[in-house]
Order: C-alpha cells, then structure tokens, then sequence
C-alpha cells in the first residue's frame, strides 16, 4: 500500500499536479517534513497536560500547536524559528529544557534547592534524636505511687460512673 502511494505521488509529482515544483509539499505527503514536525512537537511541552509533550498529548492545544508546526514547516520556517515562536507566545515554560535565564533560574536550581533542604531538614531531625536524653526508669517507689495514683483514679471513674 505504501509502495503504491509513493509511486502514485512520484507520478503526480512528474506530470504537475497537486505536488507541483511551485507548490510546497504538505507534511503528511513529506517524510523529511514530517520527522522534523514530530522532533519538535517533542520539544514542546503541552500547556494543558504538562507531563507530556504536544506530541504525545492529545489535548486540543497540543494539536493545534502541532498544526500549528506544520503550517510553519510548510511556510519554510526553521526549526529555531518555529521554537523561538512559540516561546515568544507562551513563554519558556513551553520548552522541556528550558535556556538558563535569570528568569528560569528557579526551575534549573529548584530541585538540587529541594534535595539540600531535604538533607538538611533530616540531619536536624537526626541530631535532634540523637541529644534527646534516654528515659530514666523508675524507681521503686516512684512505681509504687504512681500504681496507687492509677487505682484511686480508676475508682474514682468506677464511683463517678454510677
């Protein structure tokens, strides 16, 4: 099937018609277009998901910003114009690996940050535990009283429940 689709717009393409020499071939109809249309569609990330890229999204902004792609790979855009496009209409974020700028600083050092509060938070809690002196144990007398305070207490809750 494939094989006969290719022949077939081979032939389109040497007699003049939709594929003509003036006319730009559509992405679906051009392999090279189409690898480059999906390489960027994974650079993307997908605003609505944000866990996926607008390739693997099927969110209707993610398709629209892959029609969006094609349309500009059809123009003859390059890849860096159709990136700094979109980043110039939604911002860095849009990009999976963000360039570091003052403005992205937060997203490059926020997880070393996280992981370094987290160690620090933990050697507190450990050194905290560690001078937390053991428990003394009771006396022998000091448990004798504290037996007879609990039994006067439970007659008490005996005598007050009647």
């Amino acid at each position: 099937m494939r094989t006969l689709a290719a022949i077939l717009l081979t032939v389109l393409a040497a007699v003049g018609g939709p594929a003509g020499a003036n006319e730009a071939v559509p992405t679906a109809q051009d392999p090279v277009a189409a690898k480059r249309s999906v390489e960027l569609a994974r650079k993307l990330r997908c605003l609505v998901c944000q866990n996926q890229s607008i390739a693997e999204s099927s969110a209707e902004l993610a398709v629209d910003l892959r029609r969006q792609i094609n349309e500009q790979i059809a123009a003859g855009r390059t890849d860096a114009e159709i990136v700094g496009f979109m980043t110039d209409r939604y911002g860095d974020f849009v990009l999976y690996q963000p360039p570091l700028k003052v403005t992205t600083v937060l997203l490059w050092a926020g997880p070393g940050l996280l992981l370094l509060l987290a160690v620090l938070v933990l050697r507190r809690a450990l050194r905290q535990q560690a001078e937390t002196p053991a428990p003394v144990p009771l006396t022998g007398d000091e448990r004798a009283r504290a037996t007879r305070l609990l039994r006067e207490e439970a007659a008490a809750g005996r005598d007050a429940a009647r």
